[in-house]
């Protein structure tokens, strides 16, 4: 079957999301290729939301809505949509995201270029708390390589730069090669799923702007208490997050030489990170003795 033809499955995680989910859901039934399923999977909302889902459910049989009983967390509610999907491909979206009309169908022409991929992105714009829309165009085609630890690699550079580039977690997946893939709750789960995802099989990219997401920078003591994890992992997120990496590297299917590649990018990755953390810290203690010293003099 082509995959132009074949079901595509669309998930949609909420809670508490009453006046964004119409306007999120009508983007997704308004895409051009028509094969299609929404799942909306309901994390135990407290508010109107599943009335108003109930009502999308109703209207169009494309649309099925799924209730938790109970608050399962973030994750948990992520992973419930792609687990409930029928379709050979599959494409996360947020509660408050939109899509263009062509995002699957375009998609879908990467993947029928291509029978190796297991992952097509696209170039999304982000709009920040201040209002303004930016979007980046990534140029590379690393990700597309045989080499699993090419991919990999290049994953773990792309964490330290800028999060306008690519976001393979709103890409689309071929399901069943993403759904045995384990997620463990933690912080920087995202940056973790992202680099299991290119070792899982070559990316393709379209370079159009076909998704629109709100973005906003949150502190690690917030993610934490929003994931549920101890808040201690917020001083430590990227000493596991690198050690969750080595894990994963060590139980995958590479050559010993391969294996020894992949740490050594995840040592890269981390090095990087520790030096911009002491630059920060450098700048901060700067600007305290700065104020210090203007205090005294006033």
């Amino acid at each position: 079957m082509s995959p132009h033809d074949t079901l595509v499955s669309i998930g949609l995680p909420v809670r508490n999301a009453a006046g964004r989910v119409a306007e999120v859901v009508k983007c997704v039934l308004a895409q051009d290729h028509e094969n299609l399923e929404l799942i909306i999977s309901d994390n135990a909302s407290t508010d109107e939301t599943e009335e108003v889902c109930r009502e999308l459910a109703r209207a169009d049989r494309r649309v099925r809505y799924h209730r938790q009983a109970e608050n399962i967390g973030i994750l948990n509610n992520f992973t419930t949509v792609i687990r409930l999907a029928r379709g050979s491909y599959f494409r996360w979206i947020g509660d408050d995201d939109r899509l263009d009309p062509r995002c699957v169908s375009r998609c879908l022409d990467r993947f029928a270029e291509d029978g190796r991929l297991i992952l097509v992105t696209t170039q999304i714009a982000y709009t920040g708390p201040d209002g303004v829309t930016r979007t980046a165009a990534y140029e590379g085609d690393a990700l597309g390589s045989d080499d699993p630890v090419e991919r990999f690699a290049e994953m773990l550079r792309l964490l330290n730069e800028s999060h306008l580039l690519i976001d393979p977690l709103y890409g689309m997946v071929k399901r069943e090669a993403v759904l045995p893939i384990p997620r463990r709750n933690m912080l920087k789960e995202d940056e973790v799923f992202a680099a299991k995802l290119a070792l899982a099989g070559p990316w393709g990219h379209v370079p159009e702007v076909l998704g629109h997401r709100n973005w906003k920078h949150e502190t690690m003591p917030l993610l934490a208490r929003r994931l549920g994890v101890p808040s201690w992992q917020a001083h430590f997120a990227s000493t596991l997050q690198c050690r969750e990496l080595l894990r994963w590297v060590n139980s995958a299917p590479l050559t010993p030489r391969q294996r020894a590649r992949a740490r050594a990018a995840v040592y890269r990755m981390y090095a990087r990170r520790q030096r911009r953390v002491a630059v920060r810290r450098g700048r901060k203690a700067v600007r305290i003795v700065a104020g210090l010293a203007g205090a005294r003099r006033g």
